[in-house]
């Protein structure tokens, strides 16, 4: 009697705590491909084909469940419909996934990570521009947001034009068989225009959503134009390898090594099952909820790249990543705050927004229909490759 009531209690646990669990999961799977990632980039993959071949794999791995989950809802491929995809593959895989790649090869894993934090920041300010987004100053939720908006930002910047001095959390001279130093030329310069390209980054991603949620009101099936993306992204992507590659037609070749698993890993780990994953936690608990976890892949990464890797850790990377998750933590909140503002009497709608960062949902106070920014910072990935993705 004793046993079963422990079985009891231990399911009871289990099933509680699930959401805990898949988000927690989720995190280290998209540390993992950081870490991955970097180390391939440090082996000399190419970074453009590293894109290619992510996208590809991405796309066949999601492809069948869009045909077959999505067959009754899909709606009709228009002309118009298709030119967004172009724009969304451009934005994202160009823009989001090369660049960032770019400037984590010039710094390194652990500072692209807390560099991609701000994604929601940027993306604040972008849904301003494109009217998606309401400012009303008056309001503790439009306040806490704009806040957390130039904190951000300005935490991202810190990174940037301050190093500071080294952090020794490993000693110097304890040497990881395998696995080489990194060779990162951390100069300066370097760091500078690492630090630059990320930001190109994270604003690729952070257009990405706002481009989504214009597209999502025509064609309203998340897989399939996750899909899409990734099939679009990967043609797009191959023409700019073809060109920045072409005298090296040997960076096309992959062995039984770390290009391999980390282009295998991107695809399949984060772009669909983190793509499905996701999905599956916002339907229950909302998109706040795996925001707010998104700060842990930071951490996560840094441990493993320092201690993998042998990456160098500097105090204003510290600092800066502090300065950035405040920030994006004063974005979250603010926006949670003006959501049940919204909807006092309901809980948030999560239908059409089940595996997408930014969703088009319709409420009673919405009477012009305008598109509703819903930011879920999954830099990395959601829909990864359209993430789909950082980075």
């Amino acid at each position: 009697m004793d046993e079963m009531t422990c079985c009891k209690k231990v399911g009871a646990w289990f099933t509680n705590s699930k959401s805990f669990l898949l988000i927690l999961s989720l995190q280290f799977g998209s540390a993992g491909m950081y870490v991955i990632t970097m180390d391939a980039l440090n082996k000399g993959m190419s970074h453009y084909v590293f894109v290619v071949y992510r996208n590809v794999i991405a796309t066949i791995a999601l492809a069948p469940f869009a045909f077959y989950l999505e067959r009754k809802v899909r709606p009709k491929m228009t002309a118009r419909i298709f030119s967004e995809i172009m724009a969304l593959g451009f934005v994202e895989i160009i823009l989001d996934q090369c660049f960032t790649f770019l400037g984590m090869k010039l710094t390194s894993a652990s500072f692209a990570s807390a560099v991609m934090n701000s994604v929601p920041s940027i993306t604040f300010v972008l849904a301003i521009i494109f009217r998606l987004e309401s400012m009303k100053m008056k309001e503790l939720g439009c306040q806490a947001k704009v806040i957390g908006t130039v904190v951000s930002l300005g935490g991202a910047l810190l990174m940037a034009m301050y190093k500071g001095p080294l952090i020794n959390i490993t000693k110097s001279t304890a040497n990881h068989v395998g696995q080489p130093e990194n060779n990162v030329n951390d100069t300066g310069d370097q760091w500078v225009l690492g630090a630059c390209f990320l930001l190109i980054g994270c604003a690729g991603f952070a257009g990405f959503y706002i481009l989504q949620a214009i597209t999502l009101r025509k064609y309203p099936a998340e897989m399939s134009l996750a899909t899409w993306v990734c099939f679009v992204g990967a043609i797009q992507s191959s023409a700019v390898t073809l060109f920045m590659e072409r005298h090296s037609p040997h960076s096309w070749s992959l062995g039984f090594d770390s290009s391999l698993l980390a282009c295998a890993y991107s695809g399949i780990v984060t772009s669909a099952i983190q793509f499905y994953v996701q999905g599956s936690v916002i339907k229950t608990t909302g998109p706040v909820f795996v925001t707010a976890f998104n700060p842990l892949r930071m951490i996560i990464v840094t441990a493993l790249a320092c201690l993998l890797l042998n990456e160098k850790l500097y105090l204003g990377s510290i600092i800066g990543g502090v300065v950035v998750v405040t920030g994006l933590y004063l974005v979250v909140w603010g926006k949670s705050k003006e959501q049940k503002r919204l909807m006092p009497q309901s809980p948030v709608k999560e239908t059409s927004s089940l595996q997408l960062p930014v969703t088009v949902s319709k409420n009673e106070s919405n009477n012009n229909n305008k598109a509703q920014l819903i930011i879920n910072s999954d830099v990395e990935a959601t829909i990864s490759s359209t993430e789909n993705q950082s980075n």
